[in-house]
């Protein structure tokens, strides 16, 4: 764990925090004595959420509301919190349970994306918002930088429109709302030709879209590189 804690930027007080926020429930439903990261993962969600929107509002004062939420949804859906806790090999350290690791849970961005959302809410409990902040932005703070700059990047969906018309192709999205009104997640897929080429969540429909279409956009040169 201290090297996964060196990687992370923060030394817990309370170890079995650690240990809760990297319990999948795959164990959970194995061993039922071991409490998933569940309720972690939406403590986290928030937390991030907060951080991110505080320095984008102290940061950038020229940035409206509208742009500001395009900038924090381009930071904090799955995509990019899976590739963050790839950089900290946070897959490694996941807790799962026999059936998960068999069919290679540890690189599924889906329980990357939860773990670390997990890990930030027990760097919260464990040392309070200033501990949690400092290893947000140690983290998040170019992605952000990168993102509020450069704001024409931010439109997901028209560079996917883009690169798919250059190839005679049309995407095709789909979106579903789950939780009450005043707390509802939207998760969204992109479709070509009948195929899944991406998805993502969001706090409104539109966030949801931007989400899938740039994990659609990364499958996509992804595909190009190999």
């Amino acid at each position: 764990m201290s090297r996964l804690e060196q990687r992370l930027g923060h030394t817990f007080r309370s170890p079995g925090l650690l240990v809760h926020a990297l319990t999948h429930r795959s164990l959970e439903s194995e061993q039922p004595t071991e409490p998933s990261n569940e309720r972690l993962e939406f403590l986290g969600d928030a937390v991030l959420q907060l951080v991110v929107t505080d320095f984008l509002f102290y940061e950038f004062p020229q940035l409206p509301e509208g742009q500001m939420a395009k900038v924090r949804a381009a930071c904090v859906n799955r995509s990019e919190l899976a590739r963050i806790a790839r950089q900290i090999e946070l897959g490694a350290d996941i807790r799962l349970g026999r059936g998960e690791e068999s069919t290679g849970g540890r690189e599924k961005a889906s329980i990357l994306a939860d773990g670390l959302e997990a890990i930030l809410a027990a760097v919260y409990l464990d040392a309070g918002m200033e501990a949690a902040r400092t290893v947000i932005m140690k983290h998040w703070e170019p992605l952000i930088r990168e993102k509020a700059t450069s704001p024409g990047r931010l439109d997901y969906k028209t560079r996917l429109q883009e690169v798919l018309a250059a190839r005679a192709k049309t995407p095709v999205y789909d979106v579903d709302g789950d939780g009450p009104d005043h707390d509802r997640i939207f998760a969204a897929t992109v479709t070509v030709g009948g195929e899944i080429i991406g998805d993502g969540t969001g706090r409104s429909k539109k966030e949801a879209e931007q989400a899938a279409a740039q994990e659609a956009l990364e499958a996509l040169q992804e595909q190009q590189q190999t």
